[in-house]
């Protein structure tokens, strides 16, 4: 039944607090409320009593209530303060470097440690500086294997050859400013730029010193290439090395480059074999060569002191012969029939009462021995010894002579 219809009790539902629940009056929670922060705070309870009337307590109730809010908006503020700076400190890790934005524009570089920025005025961005990154050219690693790129490798050399050559470039961050900002993608740069200077060496060089002995220069050369490169671009990067991973000829031609390898590996030992041998063969002959000379200069100076004495040897005998003519002529007779009977048989016969007779046995004279003439004995011819006793045809007995 209505509250107002005939019969009803006549109360009013929403005014009566007896028993009956309501919707609670707005007012007497706001009042409460702040009396619970001015309790919270230090303040006293709104309505209090002060001297002075009841006016005067009114006032005073507001008076308090209005210095406990100040003090509670003061001491949320200075809350909100520390919050806000605790906000702002950040730690940079020894191997990082901090790249400090003000409202987007880069102000400074921070290095390891504790660092304090106003939040929302300034930001950070952490770069790693001291990892070492790689990049790959002319192959991308997937897990275990490789998958080659064949618009990265494939290379025109200077002997108008193509290669097949692959290259890993490590390389970390040296300006984390320049790194984050003047380049879009820095992995894409450093990868065009390490093609670029790579095509440029090789179409300097051969395919067979690329392939053979130029390895490393080229990898060298390449690094430092890359390097400008990086620099005139401002990027940041630093390239550490750069490694040569595969250098060969298109698979459509290995087969017969690989032949052309060991003809060249066959033709590298059979010089190395020949060379062995000159090492070999050259010391003998020179050493030969040597003794040959060696003897013919003995020979020469033997011939040369044979010479110089006979020389003296006349000279002394002509100076004898100017002195003494007959004398040194009869001399030289008698050592010229020594001479010649020395090399010749002789037979003394001993004959009693006279002179020894010397029989010369001309059938021996002359027939020749083996080594000389039929005149004369060879020289080194072996004689019969000095005493030997021999006998003459008529009987006699006698002394060979030599």
């Amino acid at each position: 039944m209505a509250w107002n219809q005939p019969g009803g009790d006549g109360r009013d539902p929403w005014n009566d607090r007896g028993g009956q629940q309501g919707p609670p009056d707005l007012d007497e929670v706001l009042r409460k409320l702040q009396a619970r922060l001015g309790q919270l705070f230090g303040g006293r309870r709104s309505g209090g009593r002060r001297f002075g009337g009841g006016n005067g307590d009114e006032g005073g109730g507001g008076g308090g209530a209005r210095g406990a809010s100040a003090f509670g908006v003061g001491i949320v503020a200075v809350l909100a303060v520390l919050g806000w700076g605790a906000y702002g400190i950040y730690v940079v890790d020894p191997a990082e470097a901090g790249v400090v934005l003000r409202f987007g524009q880069y102000v400074r570089t921070t290095g390891p440690g504790p660092h304090w920025v106003p939040p929302f005025i300034e930001s950070v961005e952490k770069v790693n500086v001291q990892v070492i990154r790689s990049q790959d050219i002319g192959f991308r690693t997937q897990g275990a294997s490789a998958t080659p790129v064949a618009h990265e490798s494939l290379m025109l050399t200077q002997d108008e050859n193509i290669i097949d050559i692959q290259f890993a470039v490590q390389y970390r961050v040296k300006e984390p400013a320049h790194f984050l900002f003047n380049v879009v993608d820095p992995e894409i740069t450093l990868r065009q730029a390490t093609e670029s200077a790579v095509r440029e060496i090789v179409g300097r060089s051969g395919m067979d010193f690329v392939i053979t002995e130029g390895r490393d220069a080229v990898a060298a050369e390449a690094q430092v290439l890359i390097q400008e490169i990086l620099d005139g671009y401002g990027s940041g990067l630093n390239v550490t090395s750069v490694n040569m991973q595969n250098a060969q000829p298109p698979a459509e031609v290995q087969e017969a480059f690989f032949d052309a390898i060991k003809a060249r590996e066959d033709q590298e030992r059979i010089i190395n074999e020949a060379n062995a041998y000159k090492a070999d063969i050259v010391p003998k002959a020179r050493g030969e060569a040597q003794a040959i000379v060696e003897r013919a200069e003995a020979y020469r100076q033997r011939v040369v002191a044979l010479a110089e004495g006979e020389t003296s040897r006349f000279l002394q005998v002509l100076t004898e012969y100017r002195r003494a003519p007959d004398i040194t002529r009869e001399r030289l007779y008698l050592e010229a029939v020594e001479s010649v009977m020395a090399n010749s048989s002789k037979v003394l016969v001993d004959v009693q009462g006279g002179n020894n007779l010397m029989y010369l046995p001309l059938d021996r004279l002359l027939t020749p021995r083996p080594g000389e003439s039929a005149l004369g004995g060879g020289e080194g011819e072996r004689q019969p010894q000095t005493g030997q006793a021999t006998r003459s045809r008529d009987g006699l007995s006698g002394r060979s002579l030599e």
